[in-house]
């Protein structure tokens, strides 16, 4: 057990590992778009260094959540972290528009959180 689990329950711990390397990875893969003019090499290179704590948050993060999440779990709680993550920059930092399908598509992983977090039934 290290210091993050033992301050902190795995179940919290690895939603503000996730949700800090969701941060990381969108700024790494989309945080460059409003950079159009900076060459190709450069955002890459600058891409793969955030990408390398994001990964440092990431691992852990599933380490811990598989003691008490299933992985179907964890993969659902990533997926509606990302979603909610990316769609708060897209509107704040890209100033893009949100549509009644982008709605509609997030309300579908929503209806997928709920029955994968139902309990087992076997």
């Amino acid at each position: 057990m290290n210091i993050i689990t033992y301050l902190i329950s795995p179940q919290v711990s690895t939603v503000l590992l996730l949700i800090v390397s969701n941060i990381l990875m969108t700024i790494a893969w989309y945080g460059h778009l409003k950079f159009k003019g900076t060459p190709l090499i450069g955002v890459i290179l600058i891409s793969w260094g955030i990408a390398f704590f994001e990964y440092c948050l990431a691992v852990p993060a599933n380490r811990y959540g598989s003691a008490v999440y299933s992985v179907t779990q964890l993969k659902i709680l990533q997926e509606i972290l990302t979603l909610s993550i990316f769609s708060l920059f897209a509107i704040f930092y890209l100033h893009e528009k949100i549509h009644w399908n982008h709605l509609a598509a997030f309300l579908c992983i929503l209806a997928a959180a709920f029955f994968t977090f139902l309990p087992k039934t076997d």
